[in-house]
């Protein structure tokens, strides 16, 4: 965990709003653990010996919707470009792509790769988002 650098932010994205993100990034990243800590993804025990591959035979499936990212999407892609720029950088740092002092170049970074257009699919690949996210608002001190 890095330290807050003793500076005034002035945050064009609310701390609140990151940490919305930050909750729904996580439950998202636990339901992908969840799906797959067995290491028995897609298949069917049949026993406790033996398992077979699930394979769609052409019936209805039913599928449970985890509306959580499709949330966290759209919320992302509300974000204007000042602010998605702002969450990406929170993400690098978080990440240790730049150090906190680095933040006006990480802003200006992301900015220039069109933070806006991208983000929410820029940032949803990334699979420790909840994480990162909430080590750059703490190395901010927000």
């Amino acid at each position: 965990m890095q330290k807050p650098v003793e500076q005034e932010w002035d945050l064009t994205i609310d701390p609140d709003t990151v940490r919305l993100f930050i909750l729904k990034a996580k439950a998202i990243s636990a339901a992908l653990n969840h799906e797959y800590e067995a290491g028995n993804e897609h298949e069917i025990e049949l026993d406790d010996q033996s398992r077979d591959a699930h394979h769609h035979d052409g019936l209805a499936e039913e599928e449970v919707e985890d509306l959580t990212e499709r949330e966290l999407r759209a919320l992302i892609n509300d974000l204007n470009v000042d602010e998605a720029a702002e969450l990406i950088a929170m993400a690098w740092i978080g990440r240790g792509d730049f150090d906190i002092k680095e933040w006006d170049n990480a802003v200006a970074e992301a900015r220039q790769r069109g933070a806006g257009r991208r983000a929410s699919g820029y940032l949803l690949g990334m699979p420790m988002l909840g994480d990162w996210l909430e080590e750059g608002l703490e190395a901010i001190g927000a």
